[in-house]
């Protein structure tokens, strides 16, 4: 993913360990995404519900509520918004026989950089920079007028 075609996203990441949180924040920030954080599923709900983002990313096993609870939950607020889990139990979610209802997207740890644009640029809401296509100055009517 090029900054150069893509727009930075609003993004929020949702962990309760500290140090995932800051190797997150601070590979999404490299590509100039905003970046909201918050440790809980009670604080994810209540910060969609302030402002919109373009992207979740979420941890599986959490105190409280667990990853796939909040996935459901966020998505009963908005069907479309695109949800991604983080976790250490990616293989063993990919071959378990229950669902991971409202995850779009699933990424093992330890992840790469690569992992999470490639789930930026597949999953989430589409913010592509504008292609100038206007050949006739500003101001001036275009032939096709």
């Amino acid at each position: 993913m090029s900054s150069a075609i893509f727009k930075p996203r609003r993004i929020l990441v949702v962990d309760d360990e500290p140090q995932v949180c800051q190797a997150i924040e601070m590979l999404l920030r490299f590509d100039k995404h905003e970046v909201v954080v918050v440790n809980t599923g009670t604080a994810a709900m209540a910060e969609l519900a302030k402002s919109p983002v373009d992207m979740v990313f979420l941890d599986y096993l959490m105190p409280g509520m667990k990853g796939d609870e909040l996935a459901r939950a966020i998505k009963e607020k908005d069907p479309t918004q695109p949800v991604a889990m983080i976790t250490a139990y990616a293989e063993v979610l990919k071959h378990s026989h229950s669902p991971l209802h409202g995850v779009d997207c699933l990424i093992g740890k330890p992840f790469l950089l690569a992992d999470l644009r490639g789930a930026i640029e597949k999953h989430s809401r589409p913010r592509r920079a504008a292609v100038e296509t206007q050949t006739t100055p500003p101001g001036l009517p275009s032939s096709g007028a």
